[in-house]
This record gives C-alpha cells, sequence and structure tokens, in this order.
C-alpha cells in the first residue's frame, strides 16, 4: 500500500511560530486577563518563594554573631515566622496561577475542538479526497490532545519559572554583585547549550507529529483492508512497510526525546557546579571580610533557586515545542479552503420538486488543466430511470458528485426543474434526492434510529412500512429486540441486509429523486435480487439516476448513458443500444460471454 497517494500534506512545519501565535490570539484571545492574572498570581508567588534565602541569611548572621554574645533566639523566632507565613502564601498563589492556567489551556483546547467540529462540515469534499482519513483523524485526536496536555504541563511551569528567574537575578545582585557574577557564570554555559539543544529538537518535533500521521493513515487502511492484504499473501509487505514508516517514527521520536532528555540532567549538572562555585568565591570573600557567612548560605539557596527555574524552562520549552508543532498542523486544518458561504441564498423550490433534472454543457476537473467531464449535456424527465455506464474512470462518479452539489462545475449549469443548482444551497439539493451507495454506512444505534436517521417526525408505521417494501422486516424482527436492537459489534450484518437497511433508510427519507451508486457490485447474485426488487420499489415515481457496474440490472431503464473519458458516447434505451452493435453492445456482451 502506498499511504502517500492521497498526500499526507502534512505542512505543519511550514507554520511559523508568528503564525502559530496569531492563531493562539484569535482562538484564546479572550483568555488574556485570566492569563494575566496568573503572570501576577506566579510574580508574587516566586517573590515569596525568593525572599526566603534573604531572611535564612538574617538568621545565619544572628547566630553566627551571637556565638559569643549570646543568640536572640527570640528575634530568630519572629523571623522564622515570617518565613512561614510567606512560604505558605507564596504556596497558595503558586497553587491559584497553576489553577488558572489549567483552566484556560483545557478551555482552549475545547475551543479548538469545537472550531475543529464546525471545520469538518464545512470543508469540501475536495478535502477529504485529497488527504487520507488517518492524516485528517491524526490532527483532530492525537495533535489536539498534543496541544491541551503540552500546555497544560508546559505553561504553567513556565510563568513562575521565568519570575522565579528575574527575581532570583534581582536578589542575587541586591545581596552581593560579586557572588552574583560567580553563580550566573556558573550556569551560563548551561544556559547557551540549552538553547542549541531547543533549536536542534525542534526539527524532529515537527517531524514526529508529521510521521506519527503517516504511520496513523497507514494502519487505519491496513485495518480497512486486512481481508484483502489475507487474500493476496500481502503480509509480508504490508508488516515491511509498516515496519520502515515505525522505524522513521522511532528515530524522529528518538532524537527529539534524547535531546530534550539533555536539559534536565544538564541543569541539575550546572546547578551543582554552581554550588561549588559559590561556596569557593564565598569563602575567599568571608576571609577576606567582604562577605558574612549569612550570605554563603543565602547564595547556596539562590544557586538552586536560580537554576531550578533554567530546569523548568527547559521542560517547559521542550513542551511548548511538542505543542508548536502540533498547533501547526491543528491551525494548517483549521486555515483550510471552505465551501462557499451559502448564507445569502434562499429556498428556490417552492413546490413539490418535479424531478427534471437537466444538466447543461457541463464541464469539470478535479485539478486545474485536467478534465474529467467535457461538454456533458443530457437530460432526465419527472419519475424517468436514468443509467449510467461506462469503464472505470470514466466520470460516472464524478456525475453524481457534481448533481449533489458536492463539488461546482467549471462550466456549464445543472438544473433541477428549471432552476439552476448554483441558486440553490446545498441543503436544498441534498433533500431533493435519496441515497443508496456501494459502501454501506450505518452506525452504532438501534435499527429504527438508524432508518430515520436525520428525519423529523417519522412515525414507527413508516419505519415498519418502509422495512416491509424492501422485505427486511422479517429478519429485523428475529433480532434480540427487533427495531430497538442497538446496531454494534456483537450483530452481525451481512452485505446484503446492510444494503438493504439502506435502501429502506432511503424510502424513510421519501425524497423526489433518487441516486443509485453501483449499489448491487458487492453481492452475490440471489441478494442482488432482493435489492434489485427493492430498488424497484424505491424508484417508482421518482426520476432515478443509477449508476451499474453489472448492466443486467439496468435493462429497464427509461435512458442509458455511455460514458467515455467524461464524454457521453452513446445513449438510448437497451434494445437501441443492443441494435446499434456500439460500445454498450460489446461491454453488454462481455459480461455475459461465458
Amino acid at each position: 500500500m502506498d499511504n502517500s497517494s492521497k498526500g499526507n500534506n502534512s505542512q505543519g512545519s511550514s507554520y511559523s511560530f508568528k503564525d502559530i501565535l496569531s492563531n493562539v490570539n484569535q482562538y484564546a484571545g479572550q483568555y488574556k486577563l485570566p492569563f494575566l492574572l496568573s503572570v501576577i498570581f506566579a510574580a508574587f508567588g516566586s517573590v515569596a518563594t525568593i525572599i526566603g534565602p534573604d531572611k535564612l541569611k538574617e538568621i545565619t548572621n544572628l547566630i553566627t554573631e551571637g556565638i559569643a554574645t549570646g543568640i536572640d533566639l527570640e528575634q530568630i523566632n519572629r523571623i522564622a515566622i515570617t518565613l512561614v507565613i510567606l512560604y505558605l502564601i507564596g504556596s497558595s498563589l503558586l497553587y491559584a496561577q497553576g489553577f488558572i492556567v489549567a483552566t484556560v489551556t483545557q478551555k482552549f483546547s475545547k475551543r479548538l475542538r469545537k472550531e475543529i467540529s464546525v471545520k469538518i462540515n464545512k470543508l469540501p469534499l475536495r478535502y477529504f479526497d485529497s488527504h487520507s482519513q488517518g492524516d485528517v483523524l491524526s490532527r483532530v485526536t492525537n495533535d489536539l490532545d498534543t496541544v491541551g496536555q503540552s500546555l497544560n504541563q508546559s505553561l504553567g511551569t513556565l510563568v513562575s519559572s521565568i519570575t522565579l528567574f528575574f527575581g532570583c537575578l534581582f536578589m542575587m545582585f541586591k545581596t552581593n554583585v560579586i557572588m552574583s557574577f560567580s553563580a550566573i557564570g556558573s550556569v551560563l554555559i548551561g544556559f547557551l547549550l540549552m538553547t542549541l539543544i531547543m533549536k536542534k529538537s525542534q526539527v524532529y518535533f515537527k517531524g514526529q507529529q508529521s510521521k506519527l500521521a503517516k504511520v496513523n493513515g497507514f494502519v487505519e487502511e491496513a485495518y480497512s483492508g486486512h481481508n484483502t492484504i489475507y487474500s493476496y499473501n500481502a503480509k509480508k509487505d504490508t508488516i515491511d512497510e509498516f515496519a520502515d514508516l515505525n522505524t522513521d517514527l522511532y528515530t524522529s521520536v528518538w532524537k527529539s526525546q534524547f535531546l530534550s532528555g539533555l536539559m534536565q540532567p544538564l541543569m541539575v549538572f550546572i546547578g551543582n557546579f554552581g554550588y561549588v562555585v559559590v561556596c569557593v568565591v564565598g569563602a575567599v570573600l568571608v576571609i577576606n571580610d567582604s562577605i558574612t557567612f549569612g550570605v554563603i548560605v543565602a547564595f547556596t539557596v539562590y544557586v538552586r533557586l536560580f537554576s531550578q527555574p533554567l530546569g523548568q524552562m527547559a521542560q517547559a520549552f521542550s513542551g511548548l515545542q511538542r505543542a508548536q508543532a502540533a498547533m501547526g498542523r491543528v491551525f494548517e486544518f483549521l486555515s483550510e479552503n471552505e465551501m462557499q458561504d451559502e448564507v445569502n441564498k434562499t429556498q428556490q423550490l417552492n413546490q413539490k420538486t418535479q424531478g427534471y433534472v437537466e444538466f447543461d454543457h457541463v464541464s469539470f476537473g478535479y485539478n486545474e488543466g485536467q478534465t474529467i467531464i467535457d461538454d456533458f449535456s443530457t437530460t432526465a424527465l419527472p419519475g424517468q430511470k436514468i443509467a449510467i455506464v461506462g469503464p472505470t474512470g470514466a466520470g460516472k462518479t464524478t456525475i453524481v458528485n457534481l448533481l449533489m452539489k458536492f463539488y461546482e462545475v467549471n462550466e456549464g449549469r445543472i438544473l433541477i426543474d428549471h432552476i439552476d443548482i448554483s441558486d440553490m444551497t446545498r441543503d436544498e439539493v441534498h433533500d431533493q434526492f435519496c441515497m443508496v451507495l456501494q459502501d454501506t454506512w450505518l452506525f452504532e444505534g438501534t435499527v429504527k434510529e438508524n432508518l430515520i436517521y436525520n428525519q423529523k417526525n417519522v412515525s414507527d408505521e413508516k419505519v415498519v412500512e418502509a422495512a416491509t417494501a424492501v422485505g427486511i422486516d422479517h429478519f429485523i424482527k428475529t433480532l434480540p429486540n427487533g427495531y430497538d436492537t442497538v446496531l454494534d459489534d456483537r450483530v452481525s450484518l451481512s452485505v446484503g441486509q446492510k444494503q438493504l437497511l439502506t435502501i429502506a433508510r432511503a424510502l424513510v427519507k421519501d425524497s423526489p429523486m433518487l441516486i443509485l451508486d453501483e449499489a448491487t457490485s458487492s453481492v452475490d447474485t440471489r441478494t442482488e435480487e432482493l435489492i434489485q426488487a427493492a430498488m424497484d420499489k424505491l424508484m417508482e415515481g421518482r426520476t432515478s439516476f443509477v449508476i451499474a457496474h453489472r448492466l443486467s440490472t439496468i435493462q429497464n431503464a427509461d435512458t442509458i448513458l455511455v460514458m467515455k473519458d467524461g464524454a457521453i458516447i452513446e445513449s438510448g434505451d437497451h434494445e437501441t443500444l443492443m441494435n446499434d452493435q456500439g460500445f454498450y453492445s460489446d461491454l453488454y456482451n462481455s459480461q455475459f460471454e461465458k
């Protein structure tokens, strides 16, 4: 399987940091005030932490000075109580800051999930035809989860660590300049190395998200085609291809995690090295009576507080890199071109639809410069059965996509009851048709819910009547709970039974026109006869468009359109086309040569 055929066009890497910030502002701009409040809480919470070493210095100096003359325990108690109160206030503020950041990030994630849900329904069919299901699913699941988790784990830590970092700098220089430069110099090397590692690992984090999407796409494709893979003995090739994709993902993940994993031990080493520098420099200054012993005690704590936020920032930036890579893919998805806005269009078919359909010199191509349908014209009168046949790639399904307004025509017009569908909304066009496709779709719900799907005010009698008309009522009643049986993995349905259920669903919808897209191509001859009888019932009184692979099913069509290379090469009823001894006749006879 070539998983690149649908183009995992994962261009999240092309989304710049500036573009991502702009999108974050768009989707999370209303949370600026709470986020600013969290920054203030983090600043004041860090201040309480930063003042601690200064108070420890005072206590140490009181003890060292009082060894000979007597220690002022009352003063030490006052300082200690003040220190405890400061730490309690600081912890409360940091908790509040963490709570606010967690709330903001989760609301941001919720907003993105909502926007994605809305966006999916606005994207044209062209997008899903050009992207693998795995890539789309990866964007709306894995990438979105990564955004929420990474921001939640990193953003709060980043805010508090930055305020703690700058607060430590201020208190260190306030206490002693020489000791400050010594402590800063000891960790500066680590900071520079951390910056280089971050820049290098960002490339691999972006690659990680893109390659994860490819793996998901391949797994989804392999799972859906499991039986085909086994029947063609393609297990080894499939396993080998997955192994290559898995190895690519492993390499990318390993490199990104290895580089980001270097940050924490690096900062631990730099922190310990800082202790040594502070002790050595401090000892020299104490010997020279430049500082007191309390300053050394304060700086041993300051070095820890100074290196700690550096380590936290390293981990936070690592998490933000993952979030940036994932957000790039999410925002790329949200910025995809949407279907044409139809808010200004009004109802066009105000009376009951007659079922007159006309293709007027229609031309269309999926890509610019590539014409699939070329100057296609035909007319379907109310109640007629129009069959569309032709070899694979002739443009049969494309005609249906244009008729259902899944794609807009490049040239020409399509009219329903003499009204151009370009003047109608997509919903109005869709309401005119029932569709029965080759690939049946049933969701996890009761049989009745599947038959009523998205229709209002449908009585139980109408549901039973539709099921009876297509011959599936008896089978439904044999299910454990009849029409209230939930269709899940425990209920086994054949392809034919699923198809009959979708035909019954179309009868329940009761639209004036019908589209059948190779609805019997995946069933045996006996089941085909049952389905054909059900479809004949469904087509009564409806203008019907039938795309057929088995030509035996469309012999009673009023008009058969024979397509080749996007154009109609023959048209007429079955008898006329057979007498013409043309392409249709050859195609028909080829199916019955045996």
